[in-house]
């Protein structure tokens, strides 16, 4: 009897980690690295310093947290725009600075971006998410998901930046299970830059191959006129 794979609310977690820790270490070009121990909690909530949140649904509900402390939030908002090339004199030194919750908002969105492509290439189920909200926050705020969750479970997980500053991650969602019972081949995941790197080559190939023969033929002219 063919053996069944189950996977859990906790194995859905670590994929959202692992989303979280490869966006961002990209994105910044630095280490971002998330703890081996996962705290069960009752509520999620936006903390102080700068608190984000994104709902998704479809396959599943869920609703993701993100609080950064201001160390952590200016960190991976300078490194990034380091790494776009920005002058370090033009970077916001504050974290309320609209500009450092505009790139933390972008950075979440590649996150939860990867999260779901991941989840529909490797579990086959589709979800939806709404446009990251940024909040910049100098109290607790208590978030519950808007639905009617049947057996609701939180974790929180905490994130170590490269200059060891941390950030948490809060995830909620019903208890589920999904339990594969055919094997599937699982598509390989699309690289983005690689792709355009792709496309830029087949034109550069295209346009020598084009200017190559505009060359061949010009010279074949030229012995035409020529009688040869």
């Amino acid at each position: 009897m063919k053996k069944t794979k189950t996977i859990t609310t906790d194995d859905i977690l670590l994929k959202l980690c692992q989303s979280f820790s490869g966006v961002l270490s990209t994105a910044t070009d630095t280490d971002v690295n998330y703890s081996a121990m996962v705290q069960k909690i009752n509520k999620t909530s936006l903390k102080p310093d700068i608190g984000c949140f994104v709902l998704f649904d479809g396959g599943f509900t869920g609703l993701v947290v993100a609080n950064f402390s201001q160390h952590a939030a200016l960190e991976l908002y300078q490194e990034y725009m380091l790494k776009m090339g920005i002058p370090a004199d033009e970077l916001a030194i504050l974290h309320t600075s609209d500009d450092v919750s505009n790139v933390l908002g972008e950075l979440m969105n590649q996150v939860i971006g990867d999260f779901t492509s991941k989840i529909r290439r490797e579990l086959q189920i589709s979800i939806m998410q709404n446009q990251p909200k940024m909040l910049a926050l100098n109290k607790q705020i208590l978030l519950s998901v808007d639905t009617n969750l049947d057996r609701p479970q939180a974790r929180r997980v905490s994130f170590t930046t490269q200059k060891n500053n941390i950030f948490y991650l809060e995830l909620a969602m019903d208890k589920t299970e999904f339990i594969q019972i055919e094997e599937f081949e699982q598509h390989a995941a699309v690289d983005p830059d690689s792709l355009i790197e792709e496309e830029q080559n087949k034109k550069s190939v295209s346009e020598e191959s084009t200017s190559a023969s505009s060359v061949s033929q010009a010279e074949q002219d030229l012995l035409d006129e020529l009688g040869i």
